[in-house]
Order: C-alpha cells, then structure tokens, then sequence
C-alpha cells in the first residue's frame, strides 16, 4: 500500500537538492482538515504512531501528510550530511507544495522542533500560509535538541571527538549508536528558540511522558512556559517513556487530535 502511494518532490536548498519522498491521502471533510505528520530523529512516516495515525485518520475523513526527512527512510541522502536547516526546508515545502487547506502538524520528538520552527518560519515569511496551520500537537518535543538534548549534555570526550574528528556516535537504546557531526550542532544554532517567549496563536498540545529519558519532562514544561497567548496546554503521563505507542498513548493522541477536529 505504501509503495502504491509513495509520491516524491525535489527540494532544492542552500545549494543542496534532494527527492523527498512522501505519501499524502485528501480531507474528504467538509472543512479539508488534514494533518501533517513530522516524525522524529532516526524514524519514518511509516514508523509505529505513523501508521497508527494513518490508521485512524482514514475513516475520519481526515486527510494526512506524511514524508521522510532527506537522510532518512525512502528520502534521499545521508544523514551524515543532514541538518536542521535541511529538514526545516524539506518540511516547509511538503507542507507549501503537497498539502492543501486547514492542518494539524503532528510532530514527534525532533518532529515537534521542526514542527515549532515550521509555524515560526511561516509566520514570519508567509503568513498566509501559517493562517493554514490550526494547531499543534507535539509528542515528547525535542526543541533547540542540538543544543539543550545535545551539545550541552555531552561530556568532555563527546565534545572532545566532535571538536577534533567532526563527528561523535551516540548510543542510542533503540539500535547501533548514531553519528551527530560537527556541522548538525553548529547549523541547528541557526535554530534556536532559546526559551525566549514565543506566541503561537494557535492551540499547542504538549504529550509527554514523565519516564522519558531522551527528552526528559522538564524540557516539556520549560517549552509550555516560554509559549504565551495561552496556547499550551500539557499533559503528562506519569508511567509513560519517549516512544508513546502504547495503544493507551496513542489513544491519547486521537482523543486531543479529535477534540481539535471537532
């Protein structure tokens, strides 16, 4: 089924073009609502909340935009080479060129920075299509992760390896460590919040569960306090760790998502 809907679109950013895949089914609703999906570091549009999501969505009526990062899944490139900038770039134009009417960006993890980045990107460049964007809900959100998740919880030796051979392999409890180079933590300081008040004037939906160890539940509640307006509202989970796909965490998400839907 995913290889029957499997779409690609070249973005061409700062000098670097990629095929970025991605699979988008309609709003078949009245009001064209659908949700884009940004997943998170070292995962795919296909992973476990993904499908999940594609899954409830579809009897609904909901539409659903999902893709690869370049350097991940069916995307194109290494992700060695990736930034956040480049996600950044890959995420405005799926959401710019392949998405249509009203959207909830669904992001998790480093899916909820490029969501938060995304809407401030837009807000900034292109309000009209920022209007497109009705809310937020974001999953144990990584935000400014090269640097709070990153560069300032690595030890003397990560940095160390970083400054001199360019690249550290982190370990990682979900598989064989992963390469975070030079280059990623210094571009991602070209995106940054730095908990300065941010108003996004829209609902933003804050799942976190209070045993995550890769983003642990004070950097959830430091992100609801810098966003003002009243937008944020979080919800912790006392038992619940990073992934949130139990069938209880996905249950929580379709119950914010369909109160946001109705």
């Amino acid at each position: 089924m995913v290889d029957e809907e499997l779409q690609f679109l070249t973005v061409a950013d700062a000098g670097k073009s990629r095929r970025i895949a991605f699979i988008r089914a309609p709003s078949k609703r009245a009001d064209g609502l659908g949700l884009m999906w940004l997943p998170g570091l070292k995962s795919d549009m296909i992973s476990t909340k993904a499908a999940a999501l594609a899954q409830w969505t579809a009897p609904r009526g909901l539409g659903m935009t999902r893709f690869d990062y370049s350097g991940h899944g069916r995307s194109e490139g290494v992700f060695e080479a990736a930034t956040v900038g480049d996600w950044l770039a890959e995420a405005r134009a799926v959401f710019t060129q392949t998405s249509k009417g009203p959207q909830v960006l669904v992001g998790s993890s480093t899916g909820g920075h490029i969501a938060l980045l995304l809407l401030r990107d837009l807000l900034q460049a292109a309000p009209q299509q920022a209007a497109r964007i009705k809310a937020l809900v974001l999953i144990a959100p990584a935000w400014d992760l090269t640097e709070e998740l990153m560069w300032n919880e690595f030890d003397d030796e990560a940095r160390r390896e970083l400054k001199e051979n360019g690249v550290y392999n982190r370990p990682s409890d979900y598989g064989e460590p992963y390469a975070i180079t030079r280059q990623f933590i210094e571009e991602g300081r070209n995106h940054l919040f730095k908990a300065a008040p941010f108003d996004p004037g829209r609902p933003v939906i804050i799942l976190q569960g209070v045993m995550d160890k890769d983003v642990p539940v004070e950097h959830a509640r430091r992100l609801a306090g810098f966003l003002t307006g009243d937008w944020a509202k979080l919800i912790e989970v006392s038992d619940g760790e990073h992934r949130m796909s139990r069938p209880q965490d996905l249950a929580l998400l379709f119950d914010e998502i369909a109160k946001l839907a109705s």
